[in-house]
């Protein structure tokens, strides 16, 4: 087989696959989340999952739920990664999507892990979602508009190259930034305890409506065909800081409820 005909075969092979080189958050926003999340649980709580991840830490599983995106056998979880409804309605006012959602999916999770008598094989699969999908929550165009793919099919320049909205958001501002993911967890906002009760405050769907009413502003924030560049990351790279913050503190939030 000729070299070129290779290349198109595994192309081709990646794309039925269903493998994206896009990540929610990016690789680096979610194991941010996971390593913020860490130093918020309890002792309780981090002994606990310890046990079930068999030592691994919350940032390194955090990636786990894209990863397995190459493999068929997980493509029902697809669907968890977001959760898309009208702007004016509430979450269970329409139809929802039949093959779950980002809610649903969170839910199941927290159900999971609850239960006494989850194997602990379910344990570390549920975990390490949950890890992922609490991050995906907090990435605004994850509650975006649906006819859009959450602003995929909003195509931007991100400075020269070609992008669209979604992937600036997911990953391009955190890239540019130069940072590692430990850089940007140790450089987090210092919260006071009255700032983490306020950001643990509320349900998730609460924070979904929170992460919804951001996405709007994202959608108002760029035009077709626009470029984006020094100015656009001086005005929303510090929201994508604090939603990645959040993350991590309603993650621990979750986990020291479930595990004490």
């Amino acid at each position: 087989m000729k070299l070129q005909h290779k290349c198109l075969f595994v192309l081709l092979l990646i794309s039925l696959s269903g493998f994206s080189s896009d990540y929610d958050w990016g690789k680096t926003g979610h194991r941010v989340t996971g390593q913020i999340a860490d130093t918020y649980l309890t002792k309780k709580a981090k002994r606990n999952v310890a046990n079930i991840l068999s030592g691994k830490g919350l940032a390194f599983v955090s990636v786990f739920a894209d990863e397995i995106k190459s493999d068929k056998q997980y493509k029902g979880y697809s669907p968890w990664h977001y959760v898309n409804f009208s702007f004016d309605k509430k979450y269970g006012e329409e139809s929802p999507n039949e093959y779950g959602d980002l809610v649903q999916g969170i839910d199941k999770c927290i159900e999971v892990l609850k239960n006494k008598k989850s194997t602990s094989k379910d344990k570390e699969f549920y975990l390490k979602m949950l890890v992922h999908f609490v991050g995906d929550l907090h990435q605004p165009l994850h509650v975006g508009r649906g006819e859009d793919k959450g602003g995929n099919d909003i195509q931007v320049r991100w400075f020269r190259e070609g992008s669209n909205l979604h992937r600036v958001w997911d990953s391009e501002m955190i890239d540019y930034y130069g940072m590692s993911y430990t850089e940007l967890a140790v450089n987090a906002n210092v919260l006071s305890k009255k700032q983490i009760k306020d950001i643990q405050s509320g349900t998730i769907l609460d924070w979904v409506y929170e992460s919804q009413k951001l996405a709007q502003e994202v959608y108002a924030s760029a035009n077709v065909g626009e470029k984006l560049g020094y100015k656009y990351m001086y005005n929303y790279f510090p929201v994508v800081r604090t939603q990645l913050q959040k993350g991590g503190v309603r993650l621990a939030k979750i986990l020291n409820e479930i595990f004490g």
